[in-house]
């Protein structure tokens, strides 16, 4: 069950990172990730006062924190990352993080131990995800194994994914979606403060707009159903899960 929550997790992320991904070719890729955050937010407490749920403690509360701080860099430079590069070649590499420090915390720090079967395919994500990160030779203009546009702002991408999804799994179960009310508001906290150097714009077109605040709600669904994926199973388990959908629904 953990599994089949993790793998439609996924979809949705996929969902969330084409859409952003494609209004990111027209405006900014910071200014979409803010309106999306800002479209996700009212439905993550929507979610959490309709919803039953237990009382989240300070730790919750930290952990859901820390996970808003992941979620902004991690959008903002994914989407900064898709205005510069390749679809298929920025969300893959935005992966790796997200897979290699999860999955290194919950095995040295948090004791968890995957079956044999699983390591190797936890194992063979992470190279597999960073070769599409090279260009493929003889692309004109390219030099011959040259680094894809928008594989830096990935990379950075990817340790805010990373950071995301270990905080979020720290969350216990019982405490309601509340902390994760308080990732949002501090993702989008984060990604105003990232804009402002980058001088990036603060308004969108209303169409563009309307399709960054509902991909922002299915982004919102996706964290919903990580958190019930990864209170089901182990952690390492249902993020690899996640991330190697995410990186094949790019790769089409």
């Amino acid at each position: 069950m953990g599994g089949s929550l993790a793998l439609v997790s996924a979809l949705c992320f996929g969902i969330t990172h084409f859409v952003n991904g494609l209004l990111s070719r027209r405006v900014d890729g910071m200014t979409v990730a803010l309106h999306a955050q800002l479209g996700g937010t009212p439905l993550a407490l929507v979610l959490a006062a309709s919803l039953p749920g237990g009382s989240a403690s300070l730790a919750d509360c930290g952990w859901g924190a820390l996970s808003g701080v992941g979620t902004g860099v991690g959008v903002a430079f994914l989407y900064r990352a898709m205005s510069q590069g390749a679809m298929s070649v920025v969300v893959p590499v935005s992966d790796v993080g997200a897979v290699a420090l999860p999955v290194l915390v919950g095995v040295v720090l948090l004791g968890e131990r995957p079956a044999a079967l699983v390591w190797v395919g936890i194992a063979a994500v992470p190279p597999a995800l960073w070769l599409v990160s090279q260009e493929t030779p003889g692309t004109a203009g390219e030099r011959k194994g040259a680094m894809s546009g928008g594989v830096p702002s990935a990379l950075v991408a990817s340790t805010g994914f990373g950071l995301q999804f270990l905080a979020m799994a720290q969350v216990d179960g019982d405490s309601g979606l509340w902390p994760m009310v308080l990732s949002r508001v501090v993702s989008v906290a984060v990604i105003v403060c990232v804009l402002v150097p980058y001088g990036g714009r603060w308004t969108m077109p209303t169409g563009a707009w309307a399709a960054a605040v509902a991909a922002g709600m299915v982004g919102t669904t996706a964290i919903v159903l990580y958190l019930e994926a990864t209170a089901r199973q182990l952690m390492a388990v249902g993020l690899v899960c996640a991330a190697l959908a995410i990186g094949l629904i790019a790769l089409r």
